[in-house]
């Protein structure tokens, strides 16, 4: 009987155009059987003293595993969260459990040959509209309303735009110009596109400015706003939710089930946004799905890492009809174009889940090397 015989962390560091170039770190979990079968799953751990932690929980617990028959992932998963428990369900120890699961489904999709939407349950979302998940650095509005143009004249349904990011954009510090960026954008994309916009953690809004600026972007035609706030201001997101008409999405943040449950109880958010890579794996992932289509609320992945992620994000956001649409990032990259043979991207603006076994990816281990962080 194959048995799993090699648990490894490897983090990676990589130049990430979409962030203006910035370095971004992962922490990417393989795991092998005994007959060759290789897993892959991720952890976006991004800072490299939580990559090296993370890394330290993976080995730590990979006693857990060795020796255990691939086919017991949600077993062993369980038992890795028990282990974990003792230094904390958030954090370093969640990183670390998120990698293993993914790479558990991956492994167990690639010894029994089935996909992982099919180890979900099946396709519920066929033709997943596909936006462009970008960040803005360039000090001319005019260049930035260009470039995003351009995503649109490729087939994407529309854009998700973070403010608050590296470069010189500038853009979540000035009400007048982030709504004179807004009209300008719809006035070039025209009324059909999708466009939302993501608070970055670097800004700071209260209640009253996010309303006012919400209310004054939905006069050009706003998705949903995302993060306005942080996540503890309860207070502040019911006020913004009483003036706005557009989704509200939030949870981001939020690392466990019972975290997410009780950000659903608040009614505060539309659109709740959940990593794998973060969020306790697929099977956190899958946890989420279920609290939201009870409540009948949306989700949205927060896909934007590399292929492993992607693969499992889209697995998991068509499973269900809870979905609205999909992120991709729109310029070539290290760890979704050179790290697998088929990258991810859009047939006409509309996307589907993989159907090879595992997540549908087969990863390239000389690029894993080739970024593997010093």
């Amino acid at each position: 009987m194959s048995t799993i015989s090699r648990v490894e962390p490897i983090s990676v560091s990589y130049p990430e155009p979409n962030d203006n170039g910035a370095i971004r770190n992962l922490t990417l979990c393989r795991i092998e059987t005994s007959d060759g079968v290789v897993g892959w799953g991720e952890a976006i751990s991004m800072w490299p003293e939580a990559c090296k932690a993370t890394e330290a929980l993976i080995s730590g617990m990979s006693d857990i595993l060795i020796g255990r028959d691939p086919l017991d992932n949600l077993v062993l998963s369980r038992e890795v969260a028990t282990r974990a428990w003792w230094y904390g369900p958030e954090g370093i120890a969640s990183f670390a459990r998120s990698a293993i699961d993914i790479a558990l489904w991956d492994l167990r999709g690639k010894v029994t040959g089935q996909s992982l939407v099919s180890m979900l349950g099946g396709v519920a979302n066929t033709d997943i509209p596909v936006i462009a998940s970008t960040h803005a650095f360039s000090s001319s509005l005019e260049e930035e309303v260009k470039k995003h143009a351009s995503y649109v004249s490729q087939g994407f349904t529309g854009f998700k735009i973070g403010l608050g990011k590296k470069g010189a954009a500038r853009l979540g510090y000035e009400f007048d110009r982030d709504v004179m960026f807004l009209k300008m954008l719809r006035e070039s994309v025209g009324p059909k596109p999708d466009i939302m916009f993501d608070r970055g953690q670097h800004l700071r809004w209260d209640a009253s400015y996010a309303t006012r600026l919400t209310m004054a972007f939905e006069e050009y035609g706003i998705r949903w706003i995302e993060e306005p706030l942080e996540p503890w201001d309860i207070q502040g997101f019911r006020h913004l939710r009483s003036h706005c008409t557009s989704l509200v999405a939030t949870g981001e943040r939020c690392w466990t089930t019972e975290q997410y449950e009780r950000l659903i109880r608040t009614g505060i958010v539309d659109v709740v946004g959940c990593d794998p890579g973060r969020a306790g794996g697929i099977t956190g992932f899958r946890e989420l799905i279920q609290l939201v289509e009870s409540a009948q609320l949306w989700f949205n992945a927060h896909a934007w890492s590399s292929a492993i992620i992607t693969a499992a994000s889209l697995a998991l956001s068509a499973s269900s009809k809870r979905c609205l649409l999909f992120e991709l990032k729109p310029i070539e990259n290290p760890m979704q174009h050179e790290l697998v043979d088929e990258p991810f991207w859009h047939t006409n603006g509309v996307i589907n889940a993989p159907n090879k076994p595992g997540l549908g990816i087969e990863v390239k281990e000389k690029v894993v090397q080739k970024y593997k962080m010093k």
